[in-house]
């Protein structure tokens, strides 16, 4: 048919159900998306597709019988190979003399989004350093003359009592200089020496491992060896990859068990900032824990953002300096049951 023809040609993936949302129909498309061939997609429920889906499902169940299509815009999916997608989704009945059926349409938007996101989040992220920069100094300029004079007064007094307020006084006063200095994140350019990616993940994951109480944490290693030296800074790699394991680790810690698993790839032709590398260095922090919550997925990495009660939110965001500082960026991933942090370094050999 003609029709069978049109669908078998658009690059959006396409699905009818029926009234019970199994899959009667899947274009080509669609079996690239779910990697499951026609056959096996007309064994399976629309919800039987995904891992995880944040679209409504009673809206979705409702559409048929109410005859009321809708669309949403932003829909996170994991399909059943445990692929990750952000696409935009058309629910829309279709009534024949015969029977009602859902037209489901699946169109990825990934890579719009990605680029878009690391656009905003680009900019968001000079924004708020030159305001934090601005308040640093406006901060640290008044503080040193509060812990000046806490010391002048200190020399000054015979009395211990009062002596303890004035180390208050400096004490507090060195705490929000420290903070501050914390939120500037790092002063220094990075010291770049040739150097071993896996070495340097290795010395995280063993750190990380003597922190493991009762190994309720397990770690998992899938190394590409084929990944050359290159040149970093290896100590702000590691501080980097160090955050984001450690925020890892105290998620499943807060969970009672889970695992970490450190992988690594090689890519080539691949696209940072804007700018295409020959090669670069992909390293993934996995975790099966809880996920990170919608709320702060889109600022994760600005500062003091953090879930947890006595956090400062300022690992990340050092974090995401650092890989800058690289020319690299950090990606990422989360849905309940599966946080994914991908880094990317490019190589320059």
């Amino acid at each position: 048919m003609f029709s069978d023809l049109i669908l078998n040609n658009i690059n959006s993936s396409i699905l009818i159900c029926d009234q019970d949302l199994q899959v009667l129909y899947a274009n080509p498309a669609a079996e690239s998306f779910f990697k499951l061939s026609v056959r096996r997609l007309k064994e399976l429920n629309l919800m039987q597709l995904f891992r995880y889906s944040s679209f409504d499902l009673e809206r979705v169940r409702q559409a048929v019988p109410t005859q009321q299509g809708f669309t949403d815009t932003e829909v996170s999916l994991v399909t059943m190979d445990e692929h990750h997608a952000m696409a935009e989704m058309t629910f829309t009945p279709v009534r024949s003399k015969q029977s009602c059926q859902l037209l489901v349409e699946i169109h990825a938007i990934d890579q719009i989004k990605r680029v878009s996101q690391e656009s905003f989040v680009q900019s968001q992220m000079l924004a708020s350093r030159d305001l934090i920069r601005g308040l640093a100094h406006e901060i640290k300029n008044p503080l040193g003359g509060i812990r000046g004079a806490a010391q002048l007064l200190d020399k000054m007094l015979d009395d211990n009592d009062l002596k303890e307020c004035t180390q208050v006084i400096m004490s507090q006063s060195d705490r929000l200089r420290n903070l501050v200095d914390r939120l500037l994140g790092p002063n220094r350019l990075p010291k770049r020496n040739v150097s071993n990616v896996h070495k340097i993940i290795e010395q995280v994951r063993q750190l990380i491992e003597l922190e493991s109480e009762n190994n309720i944490v397990r770690f998992y290693r899938d190394y590409d060896p084929s990944i050359p030296e290159f040149e970093m800074d290896e100590e702000q790699i590691y501080q980097a990859l160090l955050n984001i394991v450690r925020n890892a680790f105290q998620a499943l810690q807060a969970q009672g068990q889970g695992k970490i698993t450190f992988q690594t790839r090689i890519a080539s032709q691949e696209t940072i900032h804007g700018q295409r590398h020959k090669l670069a260095a992909i390293i993934k922090i996995i975790d099966n824990g809880p996920g990170i919550p919608d709320h702060i997925r889109d600022t994760l990495f600005y500062p003091m953002i953090t879930t947890k009660s006595d956090g400062t939110g300022l690992g990340l965001s050092i974090a995401q300096t650092l890989i800058n500082q690289h020319r690299g960026r950090i990606h990422c991933e989360s849905w309940p049951g599966h946080t994914e942090f991908t880094v990317y370094l490019p190589i320059e050999i």
